[in-house]
């Protein structure tokens, strides 16, 4: 009677997928819950692509059934009929990479197939400039706030992005009990990644958190410190909505904001931006944005056409006389002395 042992059949897709989500990037990796419904959606996505394009269950499907052809056909639909830019595009394409990866080491028997899934490649793409506000045009968008519960909600909101930078899920992620008020005034924010940061607040934001928190009692430690009519967090089509009226407002009077795209981001790149042009060295912003390298920050010199201008006119002209250098004689008695 042979002893030989039998091996035991590969994993299935379904349970390849299982595994992804519940071992390997929450417990192997310990990704945040937001990374991990990243994923989540670029899997509900290709599935219900994949299912049609197949003809059959996301149960049925197999790793052979992963193509490259199968994938190329994915990301044009995502951009085509989606309508998702080049980098949402490579976002989804490197989840699928990661579960790739995780599955050629339940599966070895698939390797070449996966492999081959593999070379898919990223897209290039031409990175925007930046856009962002001037000191002036930012602060006709806070405007003034009106006597409403909604309008002073609004003010602190606006004030509060331009004041720290941060991304509309952080601010709307900020508890009462992240804000101090005593001593040095800041806000910790917890950013992308489970990151933490802490930002300091200008007087004129601490003494407006206060006043709001003196209008609304309610608020306890763990309420969200800008809650919907609900009592709950804003949500980030709260925000942007927000925005878009305070712009349609200001807009009245500078026509300029009318013709522009203004997200809440680009009150982050505007508060980078005026921080920059205020001499705060670059590190320090790369820091007060939560950025992991610098050559994110670098992107705000790259926009800043006056920043140039400034290191233009630091150049010799070609036609200019160049003055030669004379050295003063201390200088000269020193050298030779040497």
């Amino acid at each position: 009677m042979s002893n030989a042992k039998v091996p035991s059949p590969p994993p299935t897709f379904p349970a390849l997928v299982q595994a992804f989500f519940a071992e390997h990037l929450t417990q192997h990796r310990a990704l945040s819950s937001c990374t991990v419904a990243a994923y989540r959606d670029t899997f509900v996505l290709f599935l219900d692509f994949a299912q049609a394009r197949c003809a059959k269950s996301s149960t049925a499907l197999k790793l052979t059934d992963i193509t490259p052809e199968l994938l190329l056909a994915f990301l044009d639909h995502l951009e085509q009929v989606r309508h998702n830019v080049v980098r949402s595009r490579n976002a989804r394409l490197a989840a699928l990479r990661s579960f790739l990866k995780f599955a050629a080491h339940r599966d070895v028997a698939s390797l070449q197939v996966i492999e081959r899934a593999l070379g898919v490649p990223m897209k290039r793409f031409e990175r925007p400039m930046l856009g962002f506000l001037s000191r002036e045009e930012m602060l006709a968008v806070i405007g003034t706030p009106g006597s409403s519960w909604v309008s002073q909600r609004d003010h602190l909101l606006l004030g509060l992005l331009y004041n720290t930078g941060a991304r509309v899920s952080e601010i709307i992620g900020v508890r009462v009990a992240d804000v101090v008020l005593a001593g040095a005034a800041c806000v910790h924010l917890h950013g992308k990644g489970r990151k933490q940061r802490t930002v300091p607040l200008w007087r004129s934001t601490v003494k407006e958190i206060q006043a709001w928190l003196k209008l609304n009692p309610q608020l306890t430690s763990t309420s969200a410190l800008l809650p919907n009519r609900e009592g709950l967090a804003m949500t980030r089509d709260n925000v942007t909505k927000r925005l878009e009226l305070a712009v349609d407002a200001a807009a009245k009077g500078n026509a300029d904001l009318a013709k522009r795209q203004i997200s809440p981001h680009t009150i982050r790149h505007t508060t980078a931006m005026h921080l920059l042009q205020s001499g705060v060295d670059i590190s320090v912003i790369a820091l007060w944005l939560g950025h992991e390298s610098p050559t994110t920050t670098h992107q705000y010199i790259e926009a800043d056409l006056a920043m140039k201008d400034r290191a233009l006119a630091k150049l010799q002209e070609p036609d200019a006389k160049i003055q030669r250098y004379r050295a003063p004689d201390s200088l000269l008695e020193f050298l030779k002395s040497l």
